[in-house]
């Protein structure tokens, strides 16, 4: 589990494909002390199992492995050698939950529409696939690539959000531009109310 509250940026510097999958080594701030082999890592809203790591200098270097579902299903199969990552720790009994309960399952890829900037904020318009597009509501939390965020409006498939300046700092969304795509992950209420809702109708 995480936030969606984005604790470093990282770096792809490797990438090797293995047959219907991909090995990626990443460099992260993370002190490589704190990430145990098998620790759950959220890039870019994908959540990923560490399978390696070595301290270096100026940063940790970790490996972790995507299977086929996962380059189906997101972006990563699109990433390349120097990609700027957003990064989350797994979330720990204790911690603040600060933005809302993300599992790291992206549901589908959105595209930015446009982005408007204005006095340092960003004005993004998204459209998400349109079997996705049920799932999300005015005023309502969702995933985009691992950031939590809130939903300004929404209009048939496409829906607004708003990013102050400080997410625009310290995330990648500062370099982000219409046409990108984009990891989403709906939020886990409306997908299971939804799910409700269908065995209702359907009898169950």
């Amino acid at each position: 589990m995480f936030t969606g509250i984005i604790t470093d940026v990282g770096e792809v510097v490797a990438i090797e494909t293995r047959g219907s999958a991909l090995n990626l080594a990443i460099a992260c701030s993370y002190p490589a002390e704190s990430l145990p082999l098998g620790a759950s890592v959220c890039h870019m809203g994908i959540c990923l199992t560490v399978t390696s790591l070595k301290q270096n200098a100026d940063h940790t270097l970790i490996t972790v492995d995507a299977s086929g579902e996962t380059l189906a299903r997101t972006t990563i199969g699109s990433w390349s050698v120097g990609q700027k990552l957003n990064l989350e720790r797994s979330l720990r009994i204790g911690d603040e939950l600060g933005g809302h309960i993300v599992t790291g399952h992206v549901d589908g890829v959105a595209e930015i529409v446009s982005r408007e900037d204005r006095d340092g904020t960003a004005w993004f318009v998204f459209r998400a696939p349109r079997e996705l597009a049920k799932f999300i509501a005015e005023k309502g939390s969702v995933g985009l690539d691992g950031t939590s965020l809130t939903v300004n409006g929404v209009k048939g498939d496409t829906f607004t959000v708003t990013m102050i300046p400080h997410t625009l700092a310290v995330t990648t969304w500062g370099g982000a531009k219409a046409g990108d795509r984009i990891n989403l992950e709906v939020d886990m209420m409306a997908r299971y109310s939804a799910r409700l809702a269908e065995a209702k109708a359907e009898g169950y």
